[in-house]
């Protein structure tokens, strides 16, 4: 006899039904540890491609594999309880055909402990996503600055900022609703373009970059909390600067142990408290 538990975690048919409702808040982690103190306030986790960038010091998200995001995924998974876990697909695991997407797809729900996975590509994608829906895995569409396309759009650049660029942005979201996906991130697009996107479809936008309009927001946790540079990017608001925090912690310690400050004798085992 089996015994049906209770589910704790944001569903997918939970975000979606956020469309009209509230804002969905999301941000990237790739360790057990900020994903632990990050669980209760967000609606989504999303294990991004990024990681390569701000955990491996690598120029850009190409070289992750899907083996490095399923490892990083379980991590976060396991320091989770509440927040819905979506992975990134990495670049060439997807686009070859929708087989191959299904098969690393599965890999990160299976092995991962992925919710759901997200990929880039608006149009030409849609086959694939409606491939991976039809097989019972949910797709988070990334349309608009896609950062696997870096090289062919030559550079991180913003979206939709002529007429013509702008009707294709509206496309690729409108394709990748009809395919399928539960939501759609608008990355890097103009602002009255992801407005117009967000009113139209009826799958919630997930802005960065976008627009207030949008039905939620994302952004790189590192991004956010100071950690990535002085150099803060214009779609970032920072609400903390830890990397001046941590500097000063490190100094402190390293100021301490050469001056033999630390460790002290309270700090060691076996040594009893003086008696008062």
């Amino acid at each position: 006899m089996s015994t049906h538990q209770s589910v704790q975690r944001v569903t997918i048919p939970q975000i979606r039904a956020c469309k009209h409702q509230r804002k969905i808040a999301a941000l990237t982690a790739h360790s057990s540890v900020f994903a632990s103190l990050m669980d209760e306030y967000l609606d989504f986790i999303l294990i991004g491609d990024s990681t390569a960038m701000v955990a491996y010091g690598l120029p850009n998200t190409l070289s992750m594999t899907v083996e490095q995001i399923a490892a990083h995924t379980a991590a976060v998974v396991r320091a989770t309880s509440h927040a819905c876990v979506i992975a990134d697909m990495p670049f060439a695991s997807y686009q070859r055909s929708p087989e191959q997407a299904f098969d690393n797809a599965a890999y990160l729900l299976a092995q991962g402990g992925a919710d759901a996975v997200k990929l880039e590509g608006g149009a030409v994608m849609a086959p694939t996503i409606k491939f991976l829906v039809e097989r019972g895995i949910p797709v988070l569409a990334h349309v608009g600055l896609m950062p696997q396309h870096v090289n062919t759009m030559g550079g991180y650049k913003a979206q939709g900022m002529d007429d013509e660029a702008a009707q294709v942005v509206c496309a690729d979201a409108r394709a990748v609703q009809d395919a399928g996906a539960f939501a759609v991130v608008l990355e890097g697009v103009k602002h009255s373009v992801a407005s117009d996107i967000s009113h139209e479809l009826s799958i919630p936008t997930i802005g960065i970059g976008a627009s207030p309009e949008c039905d939620g927001q994302i952004l790189v946790t590192e991004d956010m909390l100071g950690l990535n540079g002085e150099k803060v990017p214009k779609f970032v608001k920072r609400y903390a600067d830890l990397a001046t925090d941590v500097r000063q912690a490190v100094q402190h310690y390293a100021e301490d142990v050469r001056a033999g400050n630390f460790p002290e004798t309270q700090h060691c085992f076996g040594v009893k408290k003086p008696q008062s």
